[in-house]
């Protein structure tokens, strides 16, 4: 059975910009998408090879850590958060 993980993921998009994606938990695990569910998929992506390249470098993997925030709304940008689940 793989051992899977849930990582918080911040989306948020600025006017007259693509939708962006990080996860706090990995630093400089980013992606962006035209639509959410773009930027959802490429983030899925991008923490499966960031963990990997963890992996290779003989790092320990962070456990996610953040459960719950409280989004905020600012001026013309949204700012939203998703878990993602990927294997470990």
């Amino acid at each position: 059975m793989t051992k899977t993980r849930q990582y918080l993921v911040r989306i948020n998009r600025d006017a007259g910009s693509d939708w962006g994606a990080s996860v706090p938990d990995l630093p400089g695990c980013v992606a962006t998408g035209k639509t959410i569910d773009t930027a959802l998929r490429r983030i899925e992506r991008a923490i499966e090879l960031h963990i990997g390249g963890l992996r290779e470098d003989g790092l320990p993997i962070p456990r996610p850590s953040q459960r719950v925030v409280r989004p905020r709304r600012l001026l013309r940008a949204v700012d939203f958060y998703a878990t993602v689940e990927v294997a470990a």
